[in-house]
């Protein structure tokens, strides 16, 4: 495996749909003690600030301010009171908007995703952002972290180039459905959705 190391914030993008296809491909570090668990970005959704399905749509609140500091810190919230997800603030400070992390291929630490996860089937152990954050045990802890800083939770280089990457809407929102900001890794088999949107 190709050595890596954290992804300075000069190199990403601020810009929320060009960090969102820059991210695909590039690696999400968990480090927990001594263990690290890893895996490459496959799957990505952009929302923006004038975007009715962002979280910081109407404005900075304790809950989302994350999504408001500099493009490269951690968004995590708790959804329908059974996942957290994990995003990454994606314009210059001030300006609310971010990338959800949809799904990572895994690289590293697999058995402890395996235990986070009681799925023992790769495939399976980080596909959709729900299991994602679970396998890299992701929790309202990590926001706000720099992601651009090596520490609990890191970006970090690609291990290999990406392929061919697809465009889709999103999926499971209701508001501002129809824009097509869902970026991943054709033909990855880590990929989450319905067969439909991963052509």
């Amino acid at each position: 495996m190709r050595r890596m190391r954290p992804l300075k914030r000069a190199e990403l993008p601020h810009d929320t749909v060009k960090l969102a296809l820059f991210l695909i491909g590039k690696t999400i570090v968990r480090e927990i003690g001594k263990a690290r668990l890893s895996g490459r970005i496959v799957e990505t959704e952009a929302y923006l600030a004038d975007d009715a399905a962002c979280h910081a749509f109407r404005g900075p609140t304790p809950r989302n301010r994350s999504l408001f500091l500099q493009h490269g810190h951690a968004y995590v919230y708790f959804c329908y009171g059974a996942h957290f997800m994990l995003n990454v603030s994606s314009e210059l400070a001030g300006t609310g908007s971010g990338i959800l992390l949809r799904a990572i291929e895994p690289l590293e630490g697999i058995e402890y995703m395996q235990r986070s996860r009681g799925a023992k089937r790769i495939v399976e152990l980080a596909r959709g952002p729900g299991r994602l954050a679970a396998a890299l045990r992701i929790t309202e802890r990590l926001d706000g972290v720099d992601l651009c800083r090596r520490g609990k939770l890191w970006l970090g280089t690609a291990v290999r180039p990406a392929g061919p990457i697809g465009v889709s809407l999103r999926i499971g929102i209701t508001k501002d459905a129809e824009r097509p900001l869902r970026f991943y890794e054709r033909g990855n088999p880590f990929v989450s959705g319905p067969k439909r949107l991963n052509k």
